[in-house]
């Protein structure tokens, strides 16, 4: 997933919360041996390399992902698609002329873990959502293990609290910054600075963003991470319903404010 995961346990020995660390960090070295679409065996890698009539059964994470993907295509009006990988590579290769048209089609099956390909040239690519999806994951599995609260983080764009220990953590723009109290709740970022190169719109327009920077909370990671990329397209966040965000931040030339959600 390119980035640094850190685990931060409340309320355990350091031996023990050493040795959970440890056991999540293998279940996320799993999951991502699942995801990546640069790990070659990887579900993803394989369904961007299916020709057309086949069939691939899943993992059950991964068909997890993809469904709930799907879902944030209809909830977002189409802006955040998964199947733009080869939209986002000509932009982050900064490749000469206009991006490649979308060509194919994919089935998610709803009720068992497989994708049919009617027609290749789909590229999926779970850069909008594939962090958020693990620290979701990876909250779930430490519940399982009884630990109480902890802040879990993936690099500096998607954070994720849950108990009941509340934790000081700062948005950062580029010259202005605050700090929130998060609590059982995730916080995620989108920026044009730290990775603007893979927001690209689905109807391939390259205008530039209308913000610099994007952070909102959410009830998980997962939605926290998807609307946060979502939102860097929409110059006023009041054309969708977004009954999911908690708190909504934009940075401007004038500095972060918060925005009503």
């Amino acid at each position: 997933m390119k980035t640094l995961f850190t685990l931060k346990i409340c309320h355990l020995e350091h031996a023990h919360a050493a040795y959970l660390a440890h056991k999540a960090f293998e279940e996320l070295d799993l999951l991502e041996g699942k995801l990546s679409r640069f790990i070659e065996d990887s579900d993803i890698a394989r369904i961007n390399v299916m020709r057309g009539g086949e069939t691939l059964y899943l993992s059950e994470e991964t068909h997890a992902c993809l469904l709930l993907a799907l879902e944030y295509y209809g909830k977002t009006g189409g802006l955040f698609d998964i199947t733009l990988g080869r939209t986002i590579e000509h932009r982050k290769e900064h490749r000469e002329g206009p991006p490649p048209a979308i060509e194919g089609s994919l089935i998610i099956h709803p009720d068992r873990p497989a994708v049919t390909c009617q027609a290749p040239g789909r590229i999926l690519d779970l850069g909008g959502i594939g962090k958020g999806f693990a620290l979701d994951r990876l909250k779930d599995f430490l519940i399982e293990w009884q630990v109480e609260s902890a802040l879990l983080a993936a690099g500096a764009s998607t954070q994720l609290a849950f108990g009941e220990t509340s934790w000081p953590v700062e948005i950062i723009g580029e010259a202005d910054r605050q700090r929130i109290e998060l609590k059982n709740a995730a916080l995620s970022a989108s920026g044009t600075g730290i990775q603007g190169s893979h927001i690209v719109h689905p109807d391939g327009d390259e205008q530039a963003l209308p913000w610099k920077h994007v952070w909102l909370t959410a009830p998980t990671a997962a939605a926290a991470d998807i609307w946060s990329t979502a939102l860097m397209l929409l110059p006023d966040p009041e054309l969708l319903e977004l009954s999911e965000i908690t708190s909504l931040y934009y940075e401007s030339e004038s500095g972060i404010e918060a925005r009503a959600s």
